[in-house]
């Protein structure tokens, strides 16, 4: 497997809620490339298939792109009645 087609699976995978157990293979697969610039057929095939699994699911929403405080409504203040003119 080549960088371009590691960083594509990867980036697939953060669209979607991975268990601990996913999370922490990711990132050993992630860092086993680092250090040897290669996977062993077996993590490729793992790879691939939790990626195949993960893209039918549906992805979660990212609300952390465009962090936004939610704050409590702001009280308004009444309006004064405002006298006639006739």
């Amino acid at each position: 497997m080549n960088k371009e087609r590691l960083e594509w699976v990867i980036s697939g995978l953060n669209q979607h809620a991975l268990t601990k157990t996913e999370g922490r293979f990711v990132k050993t697969v992630l860092e086993d490339f680092g250090k040897k610039h290669v996977l062993t057929e077996l993590q490729e095939e793992r790879l691939e298939s939790l990626y195949k699994e993960k893209s039918q699911s549906v992805p979660i929403k990212r609300s952390d792109y465009f962090t936004f405080k939610k704050s409590s409504p702001k009280k308004v203040k009444p309006q004064r009645p405002r006298a006639r003119v006739l």
